[in-house]
């Protein structure tokens, strides 16, 4: 059930952003469909929006000018809502910042199901309910292409495919390039040296991704189209049903927390140094027997005080660290190497050092892995005397 709690943090990797991307393109497709069949306008995407807006100026036709700008507006206020949720869950420290915008939309689509499920059937949408029906649906599509947006840091948008057809070709002739520059070693050995490029060429992920994201989108627009043929009363809510639990499978598997170590308090009787910081990762014991996530170790390195130079970070509690924990933790090394603090990490098993070693990518020292806080804190002891000596 872990692979779909992809809202807490940044999604860093390629395997969670083609999961943000099967997720959700298909969601927007299916809401853009059911749009156009309801109300006989798009709301996924605002280029063609904005093109019958230049039309209707010239043609002075003022009062469609302010259906457009009216849709333009919803659509750039969903981005908005976007923005403000989740730089507020940032600001105030929130384990999973994205949860809220996410349960947003889930709302305005759930409108959006209640109204075209009160629809006549076979008539298209007019007058109050037409601006109602699209501003909700247009609303709804803002929130998530700006939620995603912000998730992947840029690299994937969900609610439209000009981007992503541009982007695929541009993709497929480096790719291409590619190949043709290694032309030796395909001479070499033909099928085996092509199976390998596919494989190892980091294009060929990306081209992955992108195609999964516009087949994503079609798909969702052909099941819309089914489900309104079939059964216009209903067509609306799968996608709902499908967020709520998206949403629920990410919040209901608890986080750990991390606390600052009790030895803070007792630093001056031990001779601890105020720029040795020690913290742990603890359970929600109240919640004993489910996995635990890792909490967001980036915005936890942002929250370290001024003073650490070499921060301790016990792990004892930790049983399994997923993907994402290892990502999370790369993250976090970058930003305190480029700070020019040190992370030296407590409780790890074997295992857990070999999953850490190779997501880290050369970033984390060997000897900045201790099996117990004792011997952490020897290391970061040992740090901190070479940081001065330097």
């Amino acid at each position: 059930m872990s692979r779909f709690n992809v809202f807490v943090a940044q999604a860093h990797s390629f395997v969670q952003q083609a999961r943000l991307a099967i997720t959700l393109a298909w969601i927007a497709g299916y809401t853009n469909i059911l749009t156009i069949l309801t109300c006989g306008h798009v709301t996924s995407h605002v280029s063609g929006t904005t093109s019958d807006l230049g039309r209707a100026v010239s043609e002075g036709n003022w009062r469609f000018v302010a259906f457009l700008g009216f849709l333009l507006l919803s659509f750039v206020v969903g981005a908005g809502i976007a923005g403000f949720t989740s730089e507020l869950g940032k600001r105030r420290g929130w384990e999973s910042i994205y949860v809220l915008p996410m349960a947003i939309e889930t709302l305005l689509l759930a409108a959006f199901a209640l109204l075209v499920e009160t629809s006549t059937q076979g008539v298209t949408a007019s007058g109050d309910r037409l601006l109602l029906m699209t501003g909700v649906a247009s609303m709804a599509m803002g929130l998530q292409n700006a939620t995603i947006t912000r998730i992947s840091s840029g690299v994937v948008r969900t609610t439209h495919v000009t981007g992503v057809l541009t982007d695929l070709g541009l993709e497929a002739v480096q790719f291409v390039w590619w190949l043709a520059d290694d032309r030796r070693r395909l001479l070499s050995s033909p099928r085996l040296a092509a199976a390998a490029a596919v494989r190892a060429h980091p294009t060929s992920k990306r081209l992955a991704l992108l195609a999964s994201i516009m087949g994503s989108f079609a798909l969702g627009a052909g099941l819309g189209t089914l489900a309104f043929r079939f059964g216009t009363g209903w067509a609306m809510f799968p996608p709902v049903v499908f967020l709520l639990w998206i949403i629920y499978q990410d919040v209901s598997r608890p986080i750990a927390e991390i606390e600052e170590s009790e030895l803070v308090d007792e630093a001056a009787a031990l001779g601890l140094p105020p720029e040795l910081a020690i913290y742990h990762v603890r359970k929600d014991h109240a919640r004993a027997g489910k996995i635990h996530r890792m909490p967001n170790l980036l915005a936890w390195a942002d929250r370290l005080p001024g003073a650490a130079r070499v921060v301790i970070l016990d792990l004892n509690e930790v049983t399994n660290l997923d993907e994402n924990s290892a990502i999370e933790l790369r993250a976090a090394l970058r930003k305190m190497d480029a700070e020019g603090r040190a992370l030296v990490l407590a409780g790890l098993t074997p295992h857990q050092f070999e999953q850490l070693r190779t997501a880290a990518g050369g970033l984390l020292d060997p000897l900045d892995t201790c099996a117990d806080l004792e011997l952490a804190i020897a290391r970061g002891l040992n740090l901190l005397d070479r940081f001065q000596r330097a």
